[in-house]
């Protein structure tokens, strides 16, 4: 007797977008490893990574930001499509850059939900893992975002994570929560 195979869990885009130093790679790591406790198939897209490969030819202007989230939208879409959950974490900062990668997921039928991983920029800088404000704020780094580049903020995420009030268990829970309920795992 034939067993048929197991229909997929569906697959679906959970989007961190947030300040560098909110935690979006924190909260995205424990999001992956939680899912795939839970026998999920994850997948996590890091800015930092798309950087050192994928995106390495672009730059930090409007245009290659741009290109960089596209590229991000893409790879998510191939991953959702295939039933994994791909849990992007990137600084991604402008609303319209946002926007696109929603439409070419819509376009493709899968799920986004866009997670606002929000410290403020004080609590951003405080935290600096990377030195990285230290070494904008010097002039050392053009176009940082935050200080010589703008951030906007979603104004209605599907979830916003207050990083500076809650701790990274608590935001990782409630993530979790959220990620099965908006994907129906």
């Amino acid at each position: 007797m034939n067993a048929s195979p197991a229909t997929p869990a569906p697959g679906g885009v959970i989007w961190l977008t947030g300040l560098s130093g909110a935690g979006k790679s924190t909260l995205a790591g424990h999001l992956h490893a939680d899912l795939r406790a839970r026998g999920r198939l994850a997948a996590i897209i890091d800015g930092d990574e798309l950087r050192r490969g994928l995106s390495r030819d672009l730059g930090f202007g409007p245009a290659d930001r741009a290109e960089n989230v596209r590229r991000a939208a893409e790879v998510a879409g191939m991953f959702a499509a295939a039933g994994v959950v791909a849990v992007v974490a990137l600084i991604s900062p402008l609303r319209a850059d946002r926007r696109l990668a929603r439409d070419i997921l819509a376009r493709r039928q899968l799920p986004c939900a866009e997670v606002y991983v929000h410290a403020p920029l004080a609590v951003c800088e405080g935290r600096d893992p990377k030195g990285l404000y230290r070494r904008a704020r010097a002039g050392a780094i053009p176009e940082f975002t935050g200080i010589s580049a703008p951030y906007e903020p979603p104004e209605n995420p599907a979830l916003e994570l207050r990083t500076d009030l809650a701790g990274v268990q608590d935001c990782a829970r409630r993530l979790l929560a959220f990620t099965q309920a908006f994907l129906g795992t």
